[in-house]
């Protein structure tokens, strides 16, 4: 790949017009986006917050207040069944507790019914975050599992980002870690004794943004703390938009970037870096890769470069970027209108789900709004532009399937087909041995302009199907919502952070974020 081969001087790069401008508040901080959210909810379960106290530099300590396990009811009007206990219980779980979850659990296999605990946090969670043209979008939480079993969820707030430990029954088992100076969540991974977290941190650079960093806690210190952009790279980070995975030796980080400086200045692209166990930059990856990057994805692989997916705009889609980077000789995934607001948020928070089975065949689950033609952009010099007509003015469930990480894969499958209803917030996640749960949030009587709709919110959709798309029963439409990263137990449970509230997609956002001092942690048992 030629990295310089990006930017032409014939080409004007989209972000420069004054739409593809509008879009920079969608890339700015967690902090500013949160001042621009607006009153997203029709009900909001808070707690009450315990109190904080600093410890070690960049870590401040939080107690833990009442928690509550509760089994969640189908969006009906169905009252969800609460048991409480007092906040001594709450990070130890009584026989009888315990007993009472695993009833519910089991009651809970196979109708995909997810049970949740209620944390109460220490700081207020700001759970809305602006996107394109204000359109509601949940501020991004990441769950993760470390390989002992236990539990890590981040979530932004005003002091920094918190992570919160939890036990395997997503019970607090200690006060948060507060990453001080960190203002996005933008990807998490458990260990036993900590977890790294993919986060942005003050820089100093020609557009006053924010650099991408990876910190490293270990038995609540830091330590390590390693910038992937800076001067020397000529990029910064003002978004992530990233995924941050592990696969035992080394991480990898695959975010979004700013050129501040050199071929790419003034454009956005993506990056893509492995880090060492102990914070040290590893070869490989890339410094300038899809562009713009409107949905990231990443999964770890044991040898190899990790596999990546991209939303790439100028070539209009979604595309296998495994190994090379800038998709010219990708495989070709989806013809997509990939303009901001028309894919830029197909994958949750502009980050995406990649499932793998056990065969090595990969499974992946967007909003699409299909195409109706594709044809290389005439007045595009480089020859690598691209002009896609959207098939569909909303969004519908898609799935693809890969043969391996290198591969372009066969048709999408859609799941859904109502011209009207949009879909949002798409996941996939693994169910059992061989099936897969997709997951999404629909909006009847939508109304769109310039790829953004809205509509009145009809719930949060759960279905079964195969590893060939073949539909595995009908929708489960549940109160639980989606908004983050999916961990998946040893034992094949899902578990999730989410805040409990019930949105509303009827306007776009506009004024402060609504705030929440409670999280639930759902889980889905196969």
């Amino acid at each position: 790949m030629t990295n310089a081969r990006r930017t032409t001087t014939t080409t004007t790069h989209r972000r420069r017009t004054r739409r593809r401008i509008a879009r920079k508040p969608l890339a700015g901080s967690l902090a500013v986006a949160a001042l621009l959210g607006g009153a997203w909810y029709a009900t909001a379960a808070t707690s009450g917050s315990g109190s904080g106290g600093s410890t070690a530099a960049g870590t401040s300590t939080s107690t833990s207040a009442s928690t509550s396990t509760s089994t969640e009811a189908a969006a009906n009007g169905t009252p969800s069944a609460t048991t409480a206990t007092s906040p001594a219980a709450s990070a130890k779980t009584t026989p009888k507790a315990a007993a009472k979850t695993s009833t519910a659990a089991k009651a809970a296999t196979g109708t995909l019914s997810p049970i949740s605990t209620t944390v109460a946090l220490a700081a207020k969670f700001p759970y809305l975050t602006a996107g394109y043209n204000n359109t509601r979008e949940w501020t991004r939480t990441a769950t993760a599992v470390a390989p002992n079993g236990t539990l890590r969820v981040a979530w932004p707030a005003a002091d920094g980002v918190h992570v919160t430990p939890l036990n395997a029954a997503g019970l607090r088992s200690g006060a948060d870690t507060v990453v001080k100076g960190a203002k996005e969540v933008g990807g998490l991974v458990a260990h036993n004794d900590g977890f790294a977290l993919l986060t942005r941190v003050a820089d100093t650079n020609k557009w006053k943004e924010t650099a991408a960093a990876i910190v490293r806690y270990t038995n609540g210190k830091q330590t390590f703390r390693t910038k992937l952009t800076g001067t020397a790279s000529n990029d910064t980070s003002p978004g992530l938009d990233g995924q941050l995975t592990w696969n035992g030796t080394k991480y990898g980080a695959y975010f979004v970037v700013h050129g501040a400086g050199g071929f790419a200045d003034g454009h956005f692209g993506d990056k893509l870096a492995y880090i060492s166990a102990k914070g040290a930059k590893l070869s490989g990856g890339w410094s300038w890769g899809c562009s713009h990057n409107e949905g990231i994805a990443l999964h770890a692989e044991t040898s190899g470069a990790f596999t990546s997916l991209c939303f790439d705009d100028w070539r209009s889609g979604l595309f296998v970027s495994t190994g090379i980077g800038a998709p010219d000789v990708a495989p070709v995934v989806q013809r997509e209108q990939c303009w901001a607001g028309y894919c830029g948020g197909t994958f949750p928070g502009r980050t995406g789900d990649l499932v793998k089975s056990a065969t090595g065949r990969y499974a992946t689950a967007f909003a699409s709004r299909g195409a109706a033609s594709a044809k290389k952009n005439s007045a595009d010099s480089s020859g690598r532009g691209w002009t896609v007509t959207p098939k569909t003015s909303t969004h519908q469930v898609a799935v693809a399937f890969m043969a391996n990480r290198n591969s372009g894969p066969g048709k999408a499958i859609y799941l859904t087909s109502a011209a009207g209803t949009e879909n949002v917030n798409v996941h996939i996640a693994p169910y059992g041995k061989d099936r897969l749960l997709v997951s999404w949030e629909s909006l009847k009587g939508a109304k769109c302009a310039a790829g953004t709709c809205t509509g009145t919110f009809t719930g949060t959709h759960l279905r079964l199907i195969d590893w060939n798309g073949k539909v595995q029963g009908a929708d489960k439409v549940v109160t639980a919502r989606i908004s983050g990263d999916i961990a998946v137990l040893k034992n094949g449970t899902l578990t999730w952070a989410y805040a409990p509230v019930t949105p509303t997609y009827a306007t776009a956002l506009n004024g402060a974020s609504p705030t929440t001092t409670s999280l639930r942690i759902a889980r889905l048992t196969p």
